[in-house]
């Protein structure tokens, strides 16, 4: 069933609008539910009861964090938005937060002034600051980093946590008929395993292990896929083509390490990530992972990819002793 995720936003109010409608936006396109700071304010200890059981009914809690702390509540002495934070940890809601890149809140001080910046509780901000980054959380500089985050973590709890959501009544499905269904695949997983272990004992090792004919098959379509490597990546700076072979022996330390996508990959990564990676992905050599705590992805060597490497290190062995 299609489950929509409930995400409570927070953030201080002036100085953010535009960053938390991004978030709004890319919740909705998302294809879940917004909810939080757009539907009321932060002010007295009557609202955060009322904020704490927003917090309490939503699936996901999302802080958007700027060079503003926020109102203060008099007896704590703590912003309004971190008081809600810190009770979004207290009762284990998941969550994530973004915090502004110090460059980026500097270039948004110089355009719109220095109202953007905190000027009485600034050690509490930093600590406030600190805290967020020690959990799930990543920096922004704009609109778009922001839209990037909720995508990549509304995407990972949507799939990866045990997390209730909305449902639509249609999708719900007859308990009676799904308890039949759940008990007919429970009896055929039986038999499978059953099945399983008869097989597994009947496989000789030699059988277990890759052919040299598999390994053939596999070589000749990595051999006749061919890839255009661009000009500023060749010696020679002209357009060259080769195979997705020879360019996977070539360039494999960069596969072992991993290729990631972020902002400092060098051309060759960047030429790799997106022209290369998805070809070899196809014939399960490389697979594409989402890196904690940070927004860029990576593309990591398989085992299946390891094999090929050492088979062709011990082939091109024995072709230089004969």
């Amino acid at each position: 069933m299609k489950k929509k995720l409930q995400v409570f936003v927070s953030s201080t109010y002036e100085d953010l609008r535009s960053d938390r409608q991004a978030a709004v936006s890319a919740i909705l396109k998302a294809g879940h539910i917004p909810a939080g700071m757009e539907l009321f304010t932060s002010g007295d200890q009557s609202q955060m009861d009322t904020i704490r059981r927003w917090i309490d009914e939503s699936d996901v809690y999302m802080l958007i964090l700027g060079g503003r702390y926020g109102s203060v509540e008099s007896s704590t002495q703590v912003s309004y938005t971190e008081l809600e934070y810190d009770y979004a940890l207290e009762q284990g809601k998941p969550l994530f937060a973004v915090v502004i890149d110090e460059d980026a809140l500097e270039e948004r001080v110089k355009a719109s002034g220095t109202s953007l910046m905190e000027r009485d509780n600034p050690k509490q901000l930093k600590g406030f600051r600190e805290k967020a980054l020690s959990n799930i959380s990543s920096f922004f500089s704009d609109e778009k980093d922001i839209r990037l985050c909720v995508y990549e973590s509304l995407s990972d709890f949507a799939t990866n946590r045990n997390l209730k959501g909305w449902v639509s009544s249609d999708e719900v499905t007859n308990s009676q008929s799904l308890l039949d269904e759940i008990s007919i695949l429970r009896l055929e997983n039986e038999q499978l395993k059953v099945d399983l272990s008869n097989a597994e004992k009947k496989i000789s090792k030699p059988q277990q292990e890759v052919s040299e004919d598999n390994y053939a098959e596999l070589i000749s379509l990595l051999e006749a896929t061919e890839v255009k490597i661009p000009a500023k990546l060749t010696e020679n700076d002209q357009d060259t083509t080769i195979s997705l072979l020879d360019i996977f022996k070539h360039t494999s330390k960069s596969f072992v390490v991993g290729i990631d996508n972020s902002r400092n990959s060098s051309d060759l990564d960047t030429f790799l990530y997106f022209n290369v990676c998805p070809k070899l992905q196809i014939h399960g050599l490389v697979v594409n992972e989402k890196v904690a705590s940070v927004q860029w992805r990576r593309f990591a060597i398989t085992q299946d990819g390891i094999q090929l490497l050492a088979y062709l290190d011990k082939a091109e062995l024995l072709v230089k002793k004969a």
